[in-house]
Parts: C-alpha cells; sequence; structure tokens
C-alpha cells in the first residue's frame, strides 16, 4: 500500500479490498492526449484480484486509455454527514493501475461477474442479453498496482 498523509483515517489492507468488491459503483479517472484528466462513473466487479468494466465499444475513455493505459480508480462507501461537527464520516478506496481490453474466456468472466454482482436474480436472461451484446461491448480490466483506504468512523 502507499503511503498515506493521515494514518489515523487509514483502514487495514483487507478492508479496502472489502470496500472495493463491495461497492456500488466507483470512478474511472484517465488522462487523454492533451493532458486533460476525464473522470467518469461506472459498474464494475472485482474478479481474482482485477477490476473489470464493461462499456461501448467507441468512448472518451477508451480514447484515453489508448493514449495512456494508466488509471485511477476510487470508491466511496458509507458516509455521513456531520453537520455540528462541520465533517463527515466516511469511507474510500482509492486504485491506480494499469487498463486492458480482455477478450475470449476473460470477458465472457467478466460480463457473468457484473451480472452475478448488479442481477443476480436474472442470471438466465442475463446471460442471454450478454450473447446478444457481445459484439457491441468493450470490457476492460485493471491491474492494480496500489490500493489505499481510508475512514472516518
Amino acid at each position: 500500500m502507499k503511503k498515506i498523509r493521515r494514518k489515523d483515517r487509514e483502514i487495514s489492507s483487507e478492508e479496502a479490498k472489502r470496500l472495493l468488491a463491495e461497492g456500488e459503483y466507483g470512478f474511472l479517472s484517465t488522462a487523454g492526449a492533451d493532458g486533460k484528466p476525464y473522470g467518469v462513473p461506472l459498474s464494475y466487479a472485482c474478479l481474482k484480484g482485477s477490476i473489470y468494466f464493461h462499456c461501448a465499444r467507441a468512448g472518451h475513455k477508451l480514447e484515453n486509455i489508448a493514449h495512456n493505459p494508466t488509471v485511477s480508480f476510487s470508491v466511496v462507501g458509507r458516509t455521513k454527514v456531520l453537520p455540528d461537527q462541520f465533517a463527515t464520516e466516511y469511507e474510500s478506496v482509492i486504485v491506480s493501475g494499469t487498463a486492458c481490453e480482455v477478450e475470449g474466456a476473460e470477458k465472457l468472466d467478466a460480463l457473468l461477474g457484473l451480472l452475478e454482482k448488479y442481477s443476480p436474480g436474472f442470471i438466465e436472461e442475463g446471460k442471454r442479453y450478454i450473447e446478444q451484446m457481445d459484439s457491441a461491448t468493450k470490457v476492460f480490466r485493471i491491474d492494480i498496482e496500489n490500493l489505499t483506504g481510508k475512514g472516518r468512523r
């Protein structure tokens, strides 16, 4: 884990991995050829120590990843505003890593992982949907190089 400034807010690697796996959505940050940052919320699944997400076959994030596959991915868990303390309880995780497109069996496994996470009551319908949309979908894996977690609880 990379060092964080507020050691009193650091959460364990196990807690950070749990938060990453259980998060509802995350924010992918990339940088374009023009050097400008771009952040986009997306659904994702954690499988075999990596993060997977799916997307259309073209778009801004894909252009950025083609230019520079180094990315950042963040997830915010539970939060609670503490107005009388001018503070917030929170938990978050930040990952840095490298994104690459996956194909074949790995792509299918990732799509099934997304299906199990977001539509567990509709597995058979989801499998049919995956078959229909396969050619219209790209899947990327983020290989995690660094993971840090913080929280104020």
